[in-house]
């Protein structure tokens, strides 16, 4: 039998878009068995949240910077906020007659394969004992799945920092399976990244931050989330599981005592959870995957990343607002081909990609970094059109010299500043290189700059085991969700690219074997409104 890390391994290559071919797909979409993209679980008690119609601060620069807010107290005022800025309807778009909901994290295809939950003690004004929700972002509530006493929460938490809270994610695979087929996998697991993200800077928006539990394995997770068990194509499968605290604190451990989550499974659980579609297509190579990818409990012992010292932001508009970014971030349909950027916007928004461990989002991986960016320059003002590098780890950087088979110019770009780690490999006018290695899509060669995610790839499986293969991915969903909120503060929009064909990327490169693989494409510009749909309000006032 074929081991765990081969089986990751034939997934990857059999879902490669190519030239020539690509990843097997559904063909065409079945629109009657659409998913449901709301689950609900029907006769649970259900907890309104808070809505906020105002957006209001804090400034986007201080926010992302550890301890520069005060903590918001714990309540059901700042619990509410958490979800209404990272989960939450953002708006209703409609055409016609045909009227679909857009969400503050973003999803390939708008699909939401992501569902969360909350643990925690009791909450001031919103619940009196310890429970295991859901949240229902369609009505921005939660949904009482279980509720337990106050001892065992103390032994769940025991070792987490004061007033913490828990966040677990799950996916539904046949959401993205239903348009998008085999390659539905890598999608749900780029939105997982998306949701780390989305959370990390609503947490950061109320003084407080995240840390990923990544020593628990998958079925301790699914038991503390009540997930049923079963292999159905609605099944939800655990992703991860996120402890939310105060800044000014450090979260010491990675797991939470495997008693105390076997005790809590053992409650009676509420709710029935609803019927997405009425038919499946079955996609056995994403069970194989999600079979081969699951993690046990373990003390993970990740190689230290390199010790980088914090860096001041440049100077910028206070009126800039987190929150404000959030809710009005969009993916952008189409680019206007036209609209350009400073070259300080480019290098800023670039250094915001550089994992440091006091800013947000990347302090919520405990991981070294593993993704560098490939970046196809078009409208950068003082800045050469051509191919860039911009590497996220010092230590890969003579690596990818070796690994990279062909000869390039590696020059650091005029007045780039020294602490950013960006060569130019080749100048030129690449728009069309661009558009033709993200499936044809023109989006990618009419924005600002698009760019090509490469992530070390064989080694840290085998370092680590097949489960990383899903870190990779989330790593490229965090990245993601700080370029849309970076191209929102600089007046552009992004928008995730998730068809791209693979291996023409690497051969771009010399890449000859798997030592670095190409996980996501995304592009920033001027995005083009498309006047044909009317935009609602996310919750009636």
């Amino acid at each position: 039998m074929p081991s765990s890390l081969e089986k990751v391994i034939a997934y990857h290559d059999a879902t490669k878009h190519r030239f020539h071919s690509y990843a097997p797909g559904p063909g065409a979409l079945d629109w009657a068995s659409q998913p449901d993209p709301f689950r609900r679980y029907a006769e649970s008690e259900i907890l309104p949240l808070d809505k906020f119609f105002r957006v209001d601060g804090p400034a986007y620069d201080q926010a992302l910077i550890e301890d520069r807010l005060a903590p918001a107290t714990p309540g059901r005022d700042s619990l509410s906020r958490l979800f209404y800025d990272s989960l939450a309807l953002s708006a209703w778009k409609q055409a016609g007659g045909n009227r679909w909901a857009l969400r503050v994290n973003p999803s390939s295809g708008n699909l939401h394969p992501t569902e969360a939950y909350l643990i925690s003690g009791p909450v001031t004004g919103l619940l009196d004992t310890p429970a295991v929700s859901h949240y229902a972002p369609r009505i921005h509530a939660l949904e009482i799945r279980a509720r337990f006493s106050s001892e065992l929460w103390q032994q769940l938490t025991v070792g987490l920092p004061p007033q913490s809270v828990l966040i677990g994610l799950t996916s539904i695979y046949w959401r993205e399976a239903w348009k998008y087929g085999s390659r539905a996998f890598r999608y749900c697991q780029h939105d997982t990244g998306h949701a780390i993200a989305a959370i990390a800077f609503a947490a950061a928006a109320l003084g407080w931050k995240i840390s990923l539990l990544d020593d628990l394995g998958d079925a301790a997770v699914a038991e503390l989330l009540g997930l049923p068990r079963g292999r159905g194509p609605e099944t939800e499968r655990p992703e991860c599981l996120l402890a939310v605290y105060p800044q000014g604190h450090a979260c010491r451990t990675h797991t939470l005592p495997r008693a105390a989550i076997t005790a809590i499974a053992q409650n009676d659980w509420q709710g029935t959870p609803n019927i997405l579609s009425p038919s499946h297509c079955p996609w056995p190579i994403i069970d194989e995957v999600d079979e081969a990818t699951r993690k046990a409990d373990t003390i993970e012992t990740y190689l230290a990343a390199e010790s980088v010292p914090p860096v001041e932001p440049a100077p910028s508009d206070p009126t800039v607002l987190l929150r404000r970014l959030i809710h009005q971030r969009r993916s952008a349909v189409a680019m206007d081909g036209h609209t350009g950027l400073t070259r300080a916007g480019f290098f800023s928004i670039l250094q915001r990609c550089q994992p440091r461990t006091n800013r947000f989002p990347f302090s919520a991986l405990p991981w070294p970094p593993m993704v560098q960016l490939l970046l196809f320059v078009h409208r950068v003002q003082d800045v050469p059109p051509g191919l860039y590098l911009l590497t996220r780890h010092a230590a890969q950087e003579a690596d990818l010299r070796q690994a990279f088979g062909r000869e390039f110019d590696w020059i650091r770009p005029e007045a780039c500043p020294d602490h950013l780690p960006l060569y130019r490999l080749e100048s030129g006018d690449c728009r069309q290189l661009a558009a033709r290695v993200s499936c044809h899509q023109q989006i990618a060669a009419d924005g600002v700059f698009a760019m090509a995610m490469l992530a070390e790839f064989e080694q840290p499986l085998r370092r680590y085991g097949p489960w990383f293969y899903r870190r990779l991915y989330w790593e490229c969903g965090v990245i993601g969700q700080l370029l849309y909120l970076e191209a929102e503060a600089c007046g552009i929009q992004a928008t995730g690219i998730g068809c791209f064909f693979d291996d023409p990327v690497h051969e771009l490169l010399g890449l000859r074997d798997r030592r670095y693989q190409n996980l996501y494409h995304f592009t920033l510009g001027g995005g083009v409104e498309d006047t044909r749909l009317t935009t609602h309000p996310p919750y009636p006032e």
